[in-house]
């Protein structure tokens, strides 16, 4: 059992060993791609990406093996490029550490110890997505009222508030047609997203009728 769990160098890289291992994180690589792109958005350049950052990094790691620090410094260097121009967001950052990883292991020859480790990790990844885990509340809304610049937006919207959400909280303020309008962002919490008609209905008698936009929140991807 032990053996499993050694390097295939044994302080020395021969042709097999090298190809092995280059195989191996380029298998590896598509496993994560794979369990990435389950219910997920990407694009088809980020998912090529996850193929290849194992085995180049796995390259890098054996060149440099002399000095490991040099090479995780390269390697790191390497997987990163991609968001020093294009942010991406928490899931694609730490996907790109795992391909990382992945790299760095099978670069060392502890290619039994990636292959745990991607199945492992993938294992985690595919469990979460299933269960939707962190997956904001169906009763959120992000609420939009536009107003007269003589109302009261502080008292006369509380009864309704409270009739139809389980909270409410005051975003932003701002003011529009050079003043003569505020609009009021609330982020509120609806007892029963059934009711989302009747709830605007109430709004527009006490704002004049006039613009209410009631959504989700947007998901920003650029969340880091």
């Amino acid at each position: 059992m032990e053996n499993i769990f050694a390097s295939i160098f044994n302080g020395t890289l021969t042709v097999g060993t090298f190809l092995l291992a280059i195989v191996i994180s380029i298998i590896l690589g598509l496993i994560l791609a794979i369990v990435f792109m389950y219910k997920n958005t990407y694009t088809k350049s980020f998912v090529l990406s996850l193929v290849l950052i194992p085995a180049i990094e796995t390259v890098v790691i054996m060149l440099v093996n002399d000095n490991l620090g040099v090479g995780l410094s390269v390697a790191g260097s390497f997987a990163l490029i991609r968001f020093r121009s294009v942010k991406g967001n928490a899931k694609e950052l730490a996907t790109v550490f795992i391909a990382m990883t992945i790299g760095i292991v099978c670069g060392t020859g502890y290619v039994a110890l990636a292959s745990i480790f991607t199945l492992l990790l993938c294992a985690v990844m595919l469990v979460l997505t299933l269960l939707d885990f962190g997956k904001q509340s169906e009763n959120e809304r992000y609420l939009k009222i536009t107003i007269p610049e003589s109302l009261n937006y502080d008292e006369i919207f509380t009864p309704v508030f409270k009739k139809y959400t389980n909270y409410y909280e005051l975003e932003t303020i701002k003011t529009l047609t050079l003043g003569s309008l505020f609009r009021v962002d609330y982020s509120v919490s609806l007892k029963n997203p059934n009711n989302a008609k009747q709830f605007i209905d109430e709004l527009r008698t006490l704002n004049g009728n006039l613009e209410i936009m009631c959504g989700k929140p947007a998901t920003n991807r650029e969340e880091l």
